[in-house]
C-alpha cells in the first residue's frame, strides 16, 4: 500500500523554516547578547537564520597537498 501524498514523514516537517516564532528569536537574541529580560516580547527585531549546511561531497580533482609536494602547479 502507498502513502498518500498529504502525509509527511517526520523528515520532511523538521525541515528548514525561514520565519521564526517569537520564543526561536528570544533564543537567538540571548546568544547575542541583544536580548534584556525587561525588554517586551512585542515588536522583536529581525533575526537573521540561515541554512546550516551539513556535510557535502568533497570535489573531485588534484588535491592542493598533493601538487604542493609533486612541485606542479
Amino acid at each position: 500500500m502507498s502513502l498518500d501524498k498529504s502525509l509527511k514523514t517526520s523528515a520532511s516537517l523538521s525541515r528548514h523554516r525561514n520565519v521564526l516564532r517569537r520564543s526561536e528569536r528570544i533564543e537567538v537574541l540571548k546568544d547575542e547578547d541583544r536580548w534584556d529580560d525587561n525588554q517586551k516580547p512585542i515588536g522583536l527585531p529581525k533575526v537573521a537564520h540561515r541554512k546550516v549546511v551539513v556535510g557535502g561531497k568533497e570535489k573531485k580533482g588534484p588535491k592542493k597537498e598533493e601538487d604542493a609536494k609533486t612541485g606542479k602547479k
